[in-house]
Formats: C-alpha cells, sequence, structure tokens
C-alpha cells in the first residue's frame, strides 16, 4: 500500500491523511479540506512560513480528480519579476533578448492538472492583474505572444502575507483576492 504512494521519481505522494491532529480545530480544518479537494474550486491557503502549505496544496491534488495530471510548483517571491512573466505564462522566441526558443510556462505545464502559486502575496501588482485575467478567462497570453493558449488547471495560491491588510496598503488587488479566496 505505500508503494502507492510513490511517484515517479521516489518521493512520496502526500495525503491528507497526512495531517493527523488531537486539535478539535485542526480536525475541523481537515474535514473542510477534504468536502474541497475534488471540486475543481480556486483555494487560497494563509498561513505562517513552515506550516506546510506546499504539502497540503499537494495532497489537495493527489486527492482530486486531477491527481493524474501534473503539480506544478511556482515560488512568485523567489524569482525576479521580469523572469516571472515568463515564468508564469511562457515566452515566444525572440520575445526579448535571451529569447532563443519558445517556452511553455508554468500554466501550460501544468494544462490538465493543478498549479501551486506560493508566496502570491508578492506577486507585483501588473502581474496580479494578468494573473487575474487568467483566473477569469484560462487563457494565458505568452510574453511577445499574439493568440492566447486555452489551459484546463486548477489553482492554489499560498501566502504568508495577510492579504487584508496588503489590499488596504495597496500591495494586492481587491479583486484577485477575492477571486483566490473562493
Amino acid at each position: 500500500v505505500q508503494l502507492d504512494r510513490f511517484e515517479r521519481r521516489g518521493i512520496i505522494q502526500p495525503k491528507l491523511s497526512d495531517f493527523v491532529s488531537n486539535s478539535e480545530v485542526m480536525q475541523m480544518f481537515i474535514s473542510d479540506v477534504q468536502q474541497v479537494a475534488p471540486s475543481d474550486s480556486i483555494l487560497l491557503i494563509m498561513g505562517e512560513t513552515g506550516v506546510g502549505k506546499e504539502h497540503l496544496a499537494k495532497a489537495i491534488h493527489a486527492e482530486s480528480s486531477r491527481a493524474g495530471g501534473p503539480f506544478v510548483a511556482l515560488n512568485t517571491a523567489a524569482l525576479p519579476e521580469q523572469l516571472l512573466e515568463s515564468e508564469l505564462f511562457g515566452h515566444e522566441k525572440g520575445a526579448f533578448t535571451g529569447a532563443t526558443r519558445s517556452r511553455r510556462g508554468a500554466f501550460e505545464q501544468a494544462h490538465g492538472g493543478t498549479i501551486f502559486l506560493d508566496e502570491i502575496g508578492e506577486m507585483p501588482l501588473h502581474l496580479q492583474t494578468k494573473l487575474l485575467r487568467v483566473l477569469q478567462d484560462y487563457e494565458v497570453r505568452p510574453v511577445g505572444g499574439d493568440r492566447p493558449i486555452w489551459v484546463d488547471v486548477r489553482v492554489i495560491a499560498a501566502t504568508n502575507r495577510e492579504l487584508e491588510e496588503e489590499i488596504i496598503q495597496g500591495n494586492f488587488r481587491r479583486d484577485l483576492y477575492y477571486r483566490l479566496s473562493v
């Protein structure tokens, strides 16, 4: 039975049963997660650094109808702003200096599966606008591309920031927050 939890690279696939606790609050939380895991709804996971947000996202993916598809994780705070757009949406050959070939972005790579956007609260405002468009239309436009590409993905985002406070400070879009916090 344990062998079923290994993925191709030999890494154990997370399961919701990994989150065991005697805490009544945690048990209620996992009960809620079990209800939303099978759906395709967008999820926003909020919590302090190190609490296992990505592990939870992987477990949700593994217990969803998208489990057979890819799980693509992207830390939006770990990349320079100039590179983040290309990493998210891809780019066409010649779109910018150094773009010697076309490249699929994380959304296209996650087609049929789940994309996990970690540290979403760190995303620059102009890319928040583009992400909002993707969440509305499920189409991405690669940098330098002239045609949108339809993607079938489930979006799970995570942050350790208080996004409502970030909205007040003008660092995070209110409409994106509402779209993410389904």
